[in-house]
């Protein structure tokens, strides 16, 4: 469907070497687009990324920056508009996650998540919007959780929680700010997700809760977060601004 084509776009996608970032890299070249894929550097599985979008007949460019680093970030977008064109949708899924009890967590692990996770997006949104923003037209979306709309029961992650949390409301902020530029940024939040951190074997117990806590009864598939993506950064979504939308199975109805 015309709506959905993303044929002649120029795509960067943050967080592109594994899980929800790679599905959507990939499946934003199958819509048509070619893709600037960065990671952290020296990530294993951006030459995978790379590979797969270049299958599908697409041009592609690996880039390797911390998403801390607002010098790494305005290159990595000035070689996106060199090497492949000007830049028209980006996607923003690079983040970590991990657990400790509140009362325990280490300053630094508070602070690490909150660099990453939130202004790691807004840096990145940043950046992109710069190159954006002139001429009039563009679509981010920042990829946030359901943890940032709901408290997971048995998971100590308030770190984690506030970070997505902040990713949602930065969305709306954005939004609000750039679209009288043409510009729009939404949010993704998925539920429990089949991740390489959610694939580990001593999560094995865990993933049982998340799928009997879904009404669903199952955890997502990365490649479930590809048409959200697709939709908000297509024509199909030329109305949608400010959005977070919920793909979690169900899971905050409960």
């Amino acid at each position: 469907m015309q709506l959905f084509d993303l044929s002649g776009d120029i795509a960067l996608v943050t967080g592109a070497a594994s899980g929800i970032g790679q599905a959507i890299a990939i499946g934003l070249a199958q819509a048509g687009a070619d893709i600037a894929c960065l990671d952290r550097p020296g990530s294993a599985g951006l030459a995978d990324t790379l590979g797969r979008i270049e299958g599908q007949g697409r041009r592609g460019l690996a880039l390797e920056a911390d998403v801390r680093d607002v010098a790494a970030l305005t290159e990595a977008v000035a070689r996106v508009e060199r090497d492949l064109g000007p830049l028209s949708v980006a996607v923003n899924a690079a983040g970590i996650a991990n657990a400790t009890p509140a009362e325990d967590m280490p300053e630094e692990q508070w602070r690490t998540m909150l660099d990453i996770n939130l202004t790691g997006i807004f840096l990145s949104a940043q950046a992109e919007a710069r190159a954006m923003l002139p001429r009039r037209r563009g679509s981010i979306v920042n990829i946030a959780s359901m943890s940032g709309s709901i408290a997971n029961r048995g998971l100590l992650q308030a770190h984690y929680n506030t970070s997505k949390a902040g990713v949602i409301h930065l969305t709306r902020s954005l939004a609000m700010e750039w679209a009288p530029h043409g510009l729009r940024v939404n949010a993704i939040s998925p539920g429990y997700t089949l991740t390489p951190m959610n694939l580990r074997p001593e999560v094995a117990e865990q993933r049982k809760v998340f799928e009997e806590t879904t009404p669903l009864a199952r955890m997502a598939t990365v490649e479930e977060m590809v048409g959200p993506a697709v939709f908000l950064s297509s024509k199909a979504a030329s109305f949608v601004t400010g959005h977070d939308l919920i793909v979690d199975g169900g899971f905050v109805c409960w």
